[in-house]
């Protein structure tokens, strides 16, 4: 495998981790928000991968074995749990029973998520890392 692809591969999984963080970030800043432009509590948003090919120039230029892929995000969908019910009167948002919808955030579960996607992105910094130090080994041989 080319050393180029190493990067490239690593450049794609560290955008994928960066977007997830950004998605994770979003759920935890609107974990008490009530009332949306599109009315209701915010929704938790999801993050998604799936394989993605290197770009068709390396396949034509026969640089890229069928199994070298990288990573991409498919989507980011909607949580669809119903919002939770917190009897609060006094907030403005309440209905005429006093409930108040809250988004269906668990700050806990996007805590973990948050850990698992920092982890991925310094494991994928660490590889391009180590594809470095090979080159640069590698040019050390030659002297």
């Amino acid at each position: 495998m080319d050393i180029l692809n190493t990067f490239k591969i690593g450049a794609s999984a560290l955008k994928a981790q960066s977007l997830r963080l950004n998605t994770i970030s979003s759920n935890l800043a609107n974990v008490e928000t009530t009332s949306t432009p599109e009315g209701g509590p915010y929704k938790k948003q999801s993050t998604y991968f799936r394989t993605k090919s290197l770009s068709f120039q390396d396949h034509l230029n026969n640089q890229v074995s069928q199994s070298v892929k990288g990573v991409e995000v498919s989507k980011i969908l909607e949580d669809k749990t119903p919002p939770r019910k917190v009897y609060d009167p006094s907030h403005p948002d309440a209905a005429e029973d006093g409930y108040v919808e809250m988004p269906n955030i668990s700050v806990l579960e996007e805590m973990v998520d948050m850990m698992s996607a920092t982890r991925s992105y310094q494991a994928n910094v660490t590889s391009i890392k180590m594809a470095k130090r090979m080159a640069l080994k590698a040019l050390d041989i030659g002297k």
